[in-house]
């Protein structure tokens, strides 16, 4: 390893310690030592600092000691009569800049409170691009993909290419493999986020384009974003240093891509990702670090030529990754699963409200389609212009030996994200309800409708080809031919969920497993039966059958329920017996309907988490898009943490949105009647589906019964409430007891 490196990157850590405590001096003139400081929005205080060091920074005086901490990991500097290696020390150094980078974000939120764009999109007209630490809604929303695998890992950017068609030609590369571009820092003055807003790219959470900052210091943001993964999804435990950084380097794919001149901050940013198992590949001639140790592969790699930077990052991280390739005009893949086409960016629409747009997939017989035949009966995008709106239908024919019928709904499903991953398409809403905006720059490129069922037809062979042979997609636009087709899928869509919605865990002997999620929380194991739908609102037990069929080694394996131990706590002895095997012995066996006795297990990508409030003999329960106060006194996010790594959490249990309003809900401790309080974002999204269980419980009213924020945040304030309105639960028998 060269001398010139750890030179570099020790004497940038001198650098960057200095500077930031010069800042926080000053900030001491300015603000008391008791003034609040922070990253809005989480639960995990600056988390680097947090998880690493166990330290909560809460106020400017808390930040003295982790700026000692710092200072006292300092190396030496380099000097001639120094011999190698020189690694622990640059990792040492790299470390303490990456804590004074924390600090200095800190201070920046302080004094600059409007900097950064509290939003996961950015504000072009109010000229707000950077959007600073992600909050922990946001956290938990992306991080899932990171434990699902629809997210590989996460490319971050410092710095700028030397042109837009450059920087264009990298981001555009890793969203094709689907990963996420964390970027921050600047050089010369320009940033290859300001490149990629020049080119007419769209940056924001939504497409995996994250603008963090234009300095270097807000490169923390990243690792800060790894780290909170790390205990929201793992369960690893503040201040496990060890624990934290061996699960960046064996769970989180990520490097880092250095365009432009590296100086002695750069150096040391570099230096400190290297504890995380994340490597650094730069554009230009710097000291390389080649020898294996702490990173998969290399650790510093130099004059990485531009067109192949994506492909030697991935193999520098050991990190694979696909490219669907998929004979349409435009670029294909997840990451542009959340691109916007707005007003100005418009070229024609279907559905929304302003016309019907329908998507319905049937089972057909194998002689009865043709496989790859997509057909636009009616008018086609060439056939339009600009600002025109029309009705659409699509209609999938699926064919193959081994598909159900029970599996139509889970196929056209597919359809909100294959065709949302279509760049310059929008697609919102399902069945009856789709919504499909056509941007200008797709049919500048050449795109048709043809193209939706190209897609969709290459798709569903892709993913699903062990239950199908045929594909045969059919785009109607005439209106009374969509009006005939929508007609058919409604009377479907009603036998379907009739079908579903009648199951019950007494007539089915055959539960699923979901351990997608031991990536991350290597304890958890979710069961899922007819009434007990996965808690992260993805997975029921009609898609657990059919990604079993899919993938028979997949995560969804059928567990035989066996023996019903406790029928109200929904307890089975087969599944304690494979929950037992599953956990490693961490978990030898949980209720089905129960948060008070041994409750399932729950992971942090839980929809919602339900918990005990003891002096309204009930229950609240809170979903991960309310960031306020609940009445358990715990947000959202400080439930995940407290037992969202693969706990089994007595008074706390993780739940779906949809496992509120099925009937064996808590059903061991009363059931919904025991539902006190929970946000009104989520009471007006289940309204009508908690009327129609209210009334089959004898409370028509159950739902207006329930208090939300509007009434109170604490259990003093929802108590004459529920007085006042005679909730159940008052009446009920007590919770614990």
């Amino acid at each position: 390893m060269s001398r010139l490196v750890a030179f570099a990157a020790i004497q940038g850590g001198y650098n960057i310690v200095s500077k930031v405590e010069g800042k926080y001096k000053k900030a001491l003139q300015t603000y008391n030592a008791d003034t609040k400081v922070g990253f809005p929005n989480t639960a995990y205080y600056l988390p680097v600092i947090y998880s690493l060091l166990g330290i909560k920074v809460e106020t400017l005086e808390d930040m003295q000691k982790p700026l000692a901490f710092a200072r006292k990991l300092l190396p030496p500097h380099v000097k001639g009569s120094n011999h190698l290696p020189y690694l622990g020390p640059l990792l040492d150094a790299g470390m303490a800049a990456l804590f004074a980078f924390e600090l200095e974000e800190a201070l920046r939120y302080l004094e600059d409170p409007d900097f950064y764009h509290p939003s996961e999109e950015v504000d072009l007209d109010a000229g707000k691009i950077w959007l600073g630490a992600a909050d922990d809604t946001v956290m938990r929303k992306r991080g899932v993909e990171f434990v699902d695998g629809s997210a590989p890992g996460f490319a971050a950017i410092v710095g700028s290419a030397p042109d837009v068609d450059t920087a264009k030609l990298i981001v555009e590369e890793y969203q094709r493999r689907s990963l996420y571009i964390f970027c921050a820092a600047n050089q010369n003055g320009t940033t290859v986020i300001e490149q990629l807003i020049e080119g007419g790219v769209q940056v924001g959470w939504n497409t995996r384009i994250v603008p963090f900052g234009p300095d270097i210091s807000s490169a923390i943001f990243a690792l800060g974003f790894a780290n909170r993964a790390a205990m929201a999804f793992g369960g690893v435990k503040p201040g496990d240093y060890k624990t934290i950084l061996k699960y960046n380097k064996d769970r989180i794919f990520a490097f880092v891509n250095a365009l432009g001149d590296v100086n002695a901050e750069w150096a040391a940013a570099a230096a400190g990702c290297v504890n995380w198992g994340f490597p650094t590949l730069a554009d230009t001639d710097i000291p390389e670090i080649l020898p294996t140790g702490i990173c998969t592969y290399e650790h510093v790699v130099a004059n990485v030529k531009h067109e192949e930077m994506v492909q030697r990052s991935v193999e520098v991280r050991g990190l694979k990754t696909t490219v669907s390739q998929i004979e349409i005009p435009c670029a294909f893949g997840p990451a542009y699963e959340g691109e916007r086409v707005r007003g100005a960016d418009l070229y024609c629409q279907t559905g929304g409200g302003k016309t019907q747009c329908t998507e319905y997939l049937q089972l057909a017989e194998m002689n009865d389609i043709e496989d790859g035949k997509v057909t636009v009966v009616g008018p086609d995008i060439p056939d339009m212009k600009e600002g025109d709106t029309f009705p659409m239908a699509i209609f999938m024919q699926v064919a193959g030996r081994e598909f159900q019928e029970d599996f139509e709904p889970i196929l056209e499903r597919q359809t909100h994200h294959l065709i949302n991953y279509i760049q310059g398409i929008m697609h919102i809403g399902q069945r009856d309800i789709a919504w499909v905006r056509v941007s200008k720059a797709a049919v500048d490129k050449g795109f048709t409708l043809k193209d939706i069922g190209v897609v969709l037809h290459a798709k569903f062979h892709q993913d699903f080809n062990k239950i199908l042979d045929k594909v045969q997609v059919t785009l109607y636009t005439k209106p009374e031919d969509v009006e005939k087709i929508t007609a058919q899928a409604r009377a479907a869509y009603k036998q379907r969920d009739e079908r579903v919605e009648n199951m019950t865990d007494e007539d089915e002997e055959i539960f699923y497993s979901c351990t997608l999620c031991q990536s991350f929380a290597p304890t958890h194991v979710c069961t899922v039966s007819p009434e007990r739908t996965g808690l992260c609102g993805a997975y029921n037990w009609m898609d657990c059958k059919a990604s079993y069929e899919i993938n028979p080694t997949g995560p969804n394996q059928p567990i035989e329920k066996g023996e019903v131990l406790d029928p109200v706590l929904g307890q089975f002895a087969g599944v304690n017996e494979f929950v037992k095997k599953a956990s490693r012995g961490a978990v030898t066996h949980y209720n089905f309907y129960s948060l008070v006795h041994d409750p399932m297990t729950t992971c942090g990508c839980c929809e919602a988490i339900a918990a005990m409030l003891p002096a309204c003999n009930g229950v609240m329960t809170v979903h991960r898009d309310y960031t306020g106060e609940t009445p358990c006194g715990m947000k959202f996010t400080t439930l995940a943490g407290v037992m969202g790594g693969g706990a089994s959490s007595p008074g706390f249990v993780g739940h779906s949105k949809y496992n509120v309003i099925q009937k064996k809900f808590l059903k061991g401790d009363g059931g919904l009647l025991r539902m006190v309080w929970m946000p009104k974002s989520l009471k007006e999204e289940l309204r009508e589906r908690l009327l129609k269980r209210g009334e089959e419980l004898g409370y028509p009213n159950l739902v207006d019964m329930i208090a939300d924020e509007t009434v109170g945040t604490t259990e003093e304030e929802i108590m004459p409430f529920l007085q006042e309105k005679g909730h159940p639960a008052l009446s009920m028998p007590p919770l614990v007891g």
